[in-house]
């Protein structure tokens, strides 16, 4: 078996059709096995799979077991000498998988690849990190990787200035679309099912760059994402879980010194915007399409700054 696919999904029944048809069209020759991994959908998820794709094969979750722990979970079951973890809403495009498989046979030192990601206009969608510093956390929290878009300096953690357009090594790649070595996982271990979703991407890239093995990007390779459509179920509480990851994977690998460092900046990062969203809720936006929960969504992730800085003082947890 050359490569395994291995998809998680949770209440995305349209786009996961749309992403198991992709691969199907891909014409792709080698052989290779595609497990879905449901974390307990409730929208006929599952019905769809069994009837539409009975070649695939299905793993139903009795609970959502988040993203870390359900691909582990594919990842057990699955046979290939490579593994491709993609997310429910990426479409592959033409040629993408051949892409991806021939520059795995062509970079033994590679661990993990990952393709150019477009949005659904085929415009870019930024996918390459940096690991996270207190640096660009401070960057981010005063704006200037916006004012400097194009500054390596002043970026924050995502690669804004990178165009995407040549093979790169890079600190980490988004988890939407992983090609991932059977070798060098087998040496790094399974995802840090620690992580109930958001922040075991970069974990995961860093476990490998530690190992010895190489985190790469790589152009010629595209598939589309449709970003955040399993987090639009609930915004809110998946504000907070992107917070609260944030926060574990600083305890995990940084000092406790860091960790209250980067409470201060992520407190003021967020108390200002979740001030400012609630000054202009009250004085413009009243009844604006999105606008509560625009609001909501800040608070919630003020709330769980404030919370998880204050857990950030307990024992810390290292792997």
């Amino acid at each position: 078996m050359d490569l395994s696919i291995i998809i998680v999904s949770w209440n995305a029944k349209r786009f996961l059709r749309e992403c198991l048809g992709s691969i199907f069209a891909q014409g792709f020759s080698r052989p290779f096995e595609v497990i879905v991994v449901d974390n307990c959908s409730k929208d006929g998820t599952t019905d769809m799979v069994r009837a539409e794709f009975p070649q695939v094969v299905l793993i139903e979750n009795k609970k959502n077991y988040g993203f870390a722990k359900a691909n582990n979970i594919g990842i057990k079951k699955s046979r290939g000498k490579y593994l491709a973890l993609i997310n429910s809403d990426v479409k592959l495009i033409e040629g993408c998988l051949y892409q991806m498989c021939a520059f795995m046979d062509q970079h033994s030192k590679i661990g993990i690849s990952g393709p150019r990601i477009l949005n659904s206009d085929y415009s870019l969608q930024d996918s390459c990190r940096k690991f996270p510093t207190l640096w660009n956390n401070f960057c981010e929290a005063l704006g200037l990787n916006k004012l400097f878009p194009k500054s390596d300096f002043f970026c924050g953690e995502h690669m804004i200035f990178f165009p995407h357009d040549e093979v790169r090594r890079v600190d980490g790649l988004v988890g939407a679309f992983w090609m991932v070595r059977r070798s060098a996982l087998d040496k790094v271990g399974l995802l840090d099912e620690r992580f109930f979703i958001y922040a075991e991407d970069i974990d995961w890239c860093r476990r490998f760059w530690n190992a010895g093995w190489e985190v790469i990007f790589c152009p010629s390779a595209r598939a589309i994402h449709y970003i955040g459509r399993s987090s639009a179920n609930d915004p809110v509480r998946f504000s907070a879980e992107q917070m609260k990851a944030k926060f574990q994977y600083w305890g995990k690998h940084h000092s406790r010194f860091h960790v209250f460092a980067l409470s201060a900046i992520v407190l003021f990062h967020y108390g200002v915007r979740a001030a400012c969203e609630a000054l202009r809720f009250a004085v413009a936006s009243r009844g604006k399409p999105g606008a509560s929960e625009r609001m909501k969504m800040r608070l919630a992730a003020f709330n769980g700054a404030c919370r998880v800085a204050v857990e950030a003082f307990g024992p810390i947890q290292k792997q």
